[in-house]
Order: C-alpha cells, then structure tokens, then sequence
C-alpha cells in the first residue's frame, strides 16, 4: 500500500497562504491519482481538489477555485495544495488520498473511490 503524510498546515490570518505537502512512499506514486479532502468539525469530509495521475487532468471545488491549486512532482513523490487568498472557512483538517488507476488518466472527488488516506493537517484561518 502507500503510505501517505501531510505537512504545511498551521494558523493563517485570513487572506494568506499556505502550501500543503503530501508525501508518499510504499508503492510507485505516478500510478496513483490524488486528491486533497477537508474536514470541518460538524461537516462532511469534502474533496477540495484532485489530479490525475499523470499531473495533466485537475479538479477543483467550486469553494476553493481561484483559490487553491493542485499539483503533483511524481519525481519527488509528492502531491501540494497551494492555497491562496485564505479564509475563515477554510479552516479544517486537510487530507491527501491516493486512488491506484493504473490504465486510467483521470480524478477522482468521491472519498469512496480512495483506498489510501493520509492522517490529516489542520488548517485554521483567523479572522
């Protein structure tokens, strides 16, 4: 399986940015599509973004388009969540998943469709 960690959360003022950063290891990450969830307290894990596996093909959440950027560097492994232009509701825990798709260059937004999940970044935006 792959394992996958998260880093770059932390506290924000609103307005800011932040890059999130997931790290995977344990199989060969270019064959797997990522996505970036969050999850509020009291709210539903959402997909905020996602990518193919070849980098070519994204996905962003209407909550966050124009806002936040995925990209992945499969030479490093690595998936980022750029987020830009924060705000308050922005603040929650930030997963990265990973979907085996050998075959199949395309995204996937439905927690259901990830069988590798990371344990999360907090993410809190004041003001």
């Amino acid at each position: 399986q792959v394992h996958l960690v998260e880093s770059g959360g932390g506290l924000v003022q609103a307005g800011g940015s932040l890059r999130l950063s997931c790290a995977a290891s344990g199989r060969l990450f270019s064959n797997y599509a990522m996505g970036w969830f969050r999850q509020a307290p009291g709210k539903e894990r959402e997909c905020v973004a996602a990518i193919s596996w070849m980098g070519g093909i994204t996905f962003h959440a209407d909550s966050v388009k124009g806002r936040f950027t995925i990209s992945r560097d499969n030479a490093k492994n690595t998936v980022y969540l750029q987020m830009n232009s924060l705000k308050s509701e922005d603040t929650a825990v930030y997963y990265c998943a990973a979907h085996q798709s050998i075959g199949v260059n395309g995204y996937y937004i439905r927690q259901y469709d990830y069988e590798f999940w990371g344990q999360g970044t907090q993410v809190t935006v004041s003001s």
